[in-house]
């Protein structure tokens, strides 16, 4: 029986209570998930790839669903990462109509570049819809509260790395 391997590719910048539901819900659907951190120097990352990927581990080390799931990084093209670690399907979350769109033309650009990758689309808990890192980074930088959208873990290191921006 063939081993279905899913990349669950993003900034995870950072990584929010809606990635780790997707995260959790792919870890049911397939043998082996691989959390992408993608590292694009084009944009204005709060935290570096590597301290994505540790803060990514952090928040998932204890859960009993994550035992067949790993954290990597990369830089290029999703669909050469998909070949090179053998996945046969992305992940991709989907939070409202305008993810959509944007994740609609994406899975058509990486099938055609990759016939032999699928994606699928997963919705997160309704709860979560609204979260998005870009709100996270705003609501640490006026110092409100995040226990409502990322793990603690993540809420204390984006309190240091925002004392370092200011």
């Amino acid at each position: 029986m063939k081993k279905t391997i899913a990349l669950y590719p993003g900034s995870f910048d950072p990584i929010t209570f809606g990635h780790l539901d997707i995260l959790e819900r792919a870890s049911r659907l397939f043998d082996q998930v691989i959390v992408t951190v993608a590292v694009n120097n084009r944009k204005n990352a709060v935290f570096s790839g590597e301290e994505r990927v540790e803060l990514i581990r952090d928040c998932i080390k204890k859960e009993s669903w994550a035992k067949d799931i790993q954290v990597d990084q990369f830089t290029g093209l999703l669909v050469d990462h998909a070949k090179m670690v053998n996945a046969n399907t992305l992940i991709r979350g989907v939070r409202q109509i305008s993810d959509f769109e944007y994740e609609f033309r994406m899975a058509l650009t990486n099938k055609r570049l990759a016939p032999e990758v699928d994606t699928v689309f997963l919705m997160p808990d309704e709860h979560f819809t609204f979260i998005s890192a870009s709100i996270v980074k705003e609501v640490a930088h006026w110092g409100g509260d995040l226990s409502s959208f990322v793990p603690g873990i993540v809420a204390e290191a984006l309190k240091e790395k925002m004392k370092d921006i200011e």
